[in-house]
């Protein structure tokens, strides 16, 4: 049985590959899983079937059998789990790698978030101007530290697995807001991320959905 997983119908982003369905996308991907995808509205999001799936109305969701499964780092991490090629066979360096795994949603996302948050919604607020130089040295300082953690290397911790995966599905979504230009090891860290195939076949899949969607002009 394939796996479903759910998505925007029309994403916000506009298939630029910022929804967080594009982790699950890759993951699948990598593991060379075929999967179905389910779009949903914002409206049915709300609806107790889609909730039912995800208690806060949110994408994407997992359904295999009877799993479900929501949280994009929590989904992740199953396919991870059950298909091979995601997490190293040592114990120790698969550890670290689920670290790394919490690491890019738990202490990496967040600051690079509300930070491009306030950028786009809080531009006209009176306390932007004020709040946001401690936004712009929040995310400078966790860029700034993993960058220095990353150095030269090509991955996080030896080969490619679902660390890097998760903290690139994180910095991607920081591109458009310039996070990333004064890391040159960063930027080139996702570059290498997006030449992979997988990515580019996850990426395709959700520009796709945009892109079949009808004209409103």
């Amino acid at each position: 049985m394939k796996p479903t997983i759910t998505a925007f119908e029309r994403s916000p982003d506009r298939g630029r590959g910022l929804a967080r369905d594009m982790r699950v996308r890759w993951a699948l991907e990598e593991a060379g899983q075929p999967y179905e995808v389910r779009l949903v509205s914002f409206s049915a999001m709300k609806e107790p079937a889609h909730l039912a799936r995800h208690p806060f109305g949110q994408i994407p969701t997992y359904e295999e059998g009877d799993l479900t499964l929501f949280e994009s780092g929590a989904i992740v991490f199953h396919i991870a789990q059950t298909r091979a090629g995601l997490l190293p066979d040592d114990a120790n360096a698969r550890a670290r790698a689920i670290s790394w795994m919490f690491a890019a949603v738990n202490t990496v996302e967040p600051p690079l978030v509300e930070r491009s948050m306030a950028m786009v919604f809080e531009r006209d607020k009176p306390w932007y101007e004020q709040r946001q130089p401690m936004l712009d040295a929040r995310a400078s300082k966790t860029l700034g530290l993993l960058s220095g953690r990353l150095g030269d290397a090509e991955w996080l911790d030896g080969a490619f697995s679902a660390a890097d995966l998760m903290m690139v599905g994180v910095l991607f979504r920081s591109k458009p807001t310039g996070n990333l230009e004064e890391y040159p090891n960063l930027s080139a860290y996702v570059a290498r991320a997006e030449a992979r195939p997988a990515f580019k076949r996850a990426f395709d899949a959700q520009l796709a959905v945009f892109t079949d969607q009808p004209s409103t002009g």
